[in-house]
């Protein structure tokens, strides 16, 4: 069974053909890990199923056609995500960022779920502190805790390690293997260190120029793969 089914989406910037009839599929209760070298497509991939740029083709999620709907749909379709970059508010608060994932509840949820600082300790500590003072590390574990507000069954992750402290990138990983593992939640990610991709996931999809070229499990991760698509 699949949580996010694509099918012959092809994307345009400007003049240039980005991606090419892309048939991907990110089964339910996977950790399934989007690879490929830079410039490839897969943060543009992200970007699409999350309604950021216009494509053609369908991506289901759940059965609903994403396409058909606003950007801003998406969290109220319980799809969590963390750019590239991070994106928090600078501005606000620890705390405030956090809130910011509530108003997906509407009226049934105040407060900010305990788990959360339970699996960010760091969080709890720095609650009145504001998000751009925040070390890169300690912003993508606000980012992630902000998109897990939301309760979401698909969380979209990219480059989750990027830029971040070894320590912090041991601990984000136990939060993915948790969250997937334990609780269940289908998890897409467009990771670039193999350790790190070798560990959390169970599934595997590499994009080449735009188009899929793998579509397996991790154990596909092979010298050999990541030699004709993955190294410089």
């Amino acid at each position: 069974m699949s949580a996010l089914e694509i099918r012959q989406l092809n994307q345009f910037y400007g003049g240039s053909h980005t991606l090419w009839n892309i048939d991907l599929t990110v089964p339910a209760g996977s950790c399934t890990c989007l690879m490929g070298r830079n410039g490839m497509g897969k943060s543009t991939l992200l970007k699409c199923i999350m309604g950021l740029l216009p494509c053609s083709g369908s991506i289901l999620f759940e059965e609903q056609d994403l396409r058909t709907l606003p950007a801003e749909e998406r969290a109220h379709r319980r799809i969590g995500y963390v750019p590239q970059g991070r994106e928090i508010f600078s501005q606000l608060t620890v705390e405030e960022n956090l809130r910011v994932g509530l108003a997906v509840h509407g009226r049934s949820r105040r407060t900010v779920p305990e788990y959360l600082y339970d699996m960010f300790p760091v969080l709890r500590r720095m609650l009145r502190r504001r998000g751009g003072d925040l070390s890169g590390g300690q912003q993508q574990q606000l980012a992630i805790a902000r998109a897990l507000v939301l309760e979401p069954r698909l969380l979209i992750l990219d480059e989750p390690t990027e830029g971040i402290q070894p320590n912090i990138v041991h601990e984000i990983g136990e939060v993915i293997q948790r969250l997937n593992r334990e609780a269940k939640l289908t998890v897409l990610l467009v990771e670039q260190k193999l350790p790190f991709a070798r560990r959390v996931a169970s599934d595997l999809r590499v994009l080449d120029k735009g188009r899929l070229v793998v579509s397996g499990t991790i154990a596909d991760l092979t010298e050999d793969l990541v030699r004709a698509h993955l190294t410089v």
